[in-house]
């Protein structure tokens, strides 16, 4: 199956050129991430994810959905592939908030090499990713927001977050297939103790920056500035999709969140 091209790059709103250079990889990865926000909302309502190319393109282009990693990094993959990458899939272990012996491959990136350069693009990292490609050699630069350090055969994406340098997420680089990844998805998406079963977790760019949501907690950056507000129901979290978020999902004001007491 191939991609809707015209309904993605509406979707996206690009009008840039389409040939398999750096500057197209940058200019799709940077509308893509401003355009397709991340959420886990059919997770906590009980609906399966699937993977296949037809279920995504429904989902985030037709239905101006969002998604998580698994679903971000398919459907970027497969229109990079349509205009000429070379994209390769990889697995990562997140690191944000777990150490590295308690995180299981459950992330999804792409590396796609462009004269002879190797860049990770990773569109489905919500508000830790980067919305430029990131060179894969090259090492830690004073100006960057994010960059790989390498360990050995482990690579670390670093980035820079409220005034601190983090660590993203681990990778041996290892190539993987799409079985792989739909493992990593049924456990994401099933799994009891999984975090995308258990928490609310959205997040979309904004003209002037970007709304983020944990459970009820809601952060809101504009320019410089960071503001916090808190979700006093689910009717609140349904009228957040709506002005940031692009769709309208009724559902949402049924949501049972496991993490909110009240909202179970």
């Amino acid at each position: 199956m191939t991609v809707d091209l015209a309904s993605y790059f509406e979707r996206i709103q690009w009008r840039g050129d389409v040939s398999p250079t750096f500057a197209t990889l940058a200019g799709l990865l940077h509308a893509h991430t401003g355009r397709i926000p991340f959420e886990n909302l059919d997770v906590l309502l009980g609906r399966p994810v699937r993977l296949d190319l037809e279920s995504v393109q429904a989902k985030l282009i037709h239905n101006r959905r969002g998604g998580y990693c698994f679903e971000h990094a398919t459907l970027f993959a497969a229109v990079l592939e349509q205009i000429g990458f070379q994209p390769v899939r990889h697995a990562g272990r997140v690191i944000l908030f777990d150490r590295l012996s308690e995180s299981a491959r459950t992330h999804m990136f792409l590396t796609v090499r462009i004269a002879g350069l190797r860049f990770v693009v990773d569109p489905g990292f919500g508000p830790f990713g980067s919305r430029v490609p990131v060179p894969l050699e090259g090492g830690e630069h004073d100006a960057a927001s994010h960059w790989l350090a390498r360990d050995g055969d482990l690579w670390t994406l670093r980035l820079r977050r409220e005034g601190s340098v983090i660590s993203g997420w681990v990778t041996t680089l290892q190539q993987e297939n799409p079985v792989d990844f739909a493992m990593a998805n049924h456990f994401i998406a099933t799994h009891p103790n999984s975090p995308f079963v258990n928490r609310i977790m959205l997040s979309a760019v904004t003209p002037d920056g970007r709304v983020s949501i944990m459970n009820r907690d809601v952060t809101v950056i504009s320019g410089n500035e960071a503001r916090s507000e808190r979700l006093p129901d689910r009717a609140a979290l349904r009228g957040l999709l709506l002005d940031h978020f692009g769709f309208d999902l009724p559902e949402v004001e049924r949501l049972t969140v496991p993490t909110i007491p009240e909202w179970r």
